[in-house]
């Protein structure tokens, strides 16, 4: 028999909330899509009465609007894995490269940060790590909305970047490569074990631009699970209790991650160690010289608008993806 004040628990009452916006998004999504359909037979029919041919484009507009409201539809129904509807958690770390590809981290922490602004997404930085120069040696930060963690777990991976470096006085073409891990977020009260002699927790002082609460003590945690390797951080809450808490979740995450593998070829994956961070093992190409395109290996979508993609316009990476997915012939990087 079901407790009397099982709706009551903030948890349940938070992921009926949850549920229930989604269904009332999906009931405007429809509507509107219902509205444009009607907005073009309109259109359709007024050309005719009327013998005018400059309702044409006005049509055209209306039939664009309808097809990327129906394709967003169509990509949101391939996002029904368990964690999919989750919020994200992201990390970027720089490779070998020094400043060159610390500045690359910082345009990928940038593009992500216009992604999200682009959906109305949140954005909190967890952990952050300067460069020594300039840019950013790593950064791990949570994207919260509804199915980010479906949408970039395509993102997964390592980039790579070829310019003619700013920080090269002979205006030499540059290589530089970024990996980024993406986990969903997942429930505090996930039922996965973790025995306490298995875990190295050292704390460190808050540092960094990305954090809101820096200060003198050692109030961020590392935790280290020795078992896998598995190595998670967070300074950006305001206490030593809550980064703990936040960084167990996180950790947790990881090992549900390596619990729901199988195959252990990809285990190496899931734990965030994405390959080497250089030759031959990106999953996308930004080439800003000697001409402009992004192209993702997996999926050979392109874009020559790599302005556009750096200012959050990766929306056709991840629909290539998903699609790919969809059909059972997903990437591997094995």
């Amino acid at each position: 028999m079901e407790d009397p004040g099982f709706w009551d628990n903030p948890e349940v009452s938070n992921r009926k909330m949850k549920d229930m916006k989604v269904l009332k998004d999906a009931v405007d999504v429809m509507r509107k899509l219902e509205g444009q359909y009607e907005d073009i037979e309109t259109l359709i029919e007024l050309g005719y009465e009327e013998d005018d041919d400059s309702v044409i484009a006005d049509i055209r507009q209306e039939l664009d609007e309808f097809i990327k409201t129906f394709e967003e539809i169509r990509i949101g129904t391939l996002l029904s894995d368990e964690y999919d509807d989750a919020n994200a958690i992201l990390k970027l770390n720089a490779g070998a490269g020094g400043t060159e590809s610390c500045d690359w981290c910082s345009m990928l922490y940038r593009m992500y940060t216009r992604w999200a602004d682009r959906r109305g997404f949140g954005l909190e930085v967890l952990d952050y790590l300067d460069g020594e120069e300039a840019g950013i040696k790593s950064v791990t930060f949570q994207i919260n909305g509804e199915n980010a963690y479906g949408y970039l777990k395509s993102e997964k991976g390592v980039h790579r970047l070829v310019r003619i470096s700013p920080f090269n006085a002979q205006g030499k073409r540059q290589t530089s490569f970024v990996s980024l891990d993406v986990m969903p977020e997942i429930e505090d009260n996930v039922d996965i074990e973790i025995n306490d002699d298995e875990l190295r927790i050292d704390t460190y002082r808050s540092s960094g631009a990305g954090g809101q609460h820096i200060n003198k003590t050692s109030s961020a945690i590392r935790i280290t699970h020795l078992p896998t390797g598995i190595v998670v951080q967070c300074q950006n809450e305001r206490s030593q209790h809550m980064n703990k808490d936040k960084a167990m979740q996180m950790l947790k995450g990881k090992l549900l991650m390596l619990k729901k593998e199988a195959n252990a070829e990809k285990l190496s994956d899931i734990r965030g160690e994405v390959k080497d961070i250089g030759w031959g093992n990106q999953i996308r190409s930004y080439v800003m010289q000697p001409y402009t395109m992004v192209k993702d290996h997996r999926t050979n979508e392109e874009s020559g608008n790599v302005d556009a993609v750096m200012d959050g316009a990766i929306d056709v990476f991840i629909n290539a993806y998903l699609k790919q997915l969809s059909t059972g012939k997903g990437y591997s990087s094995n």
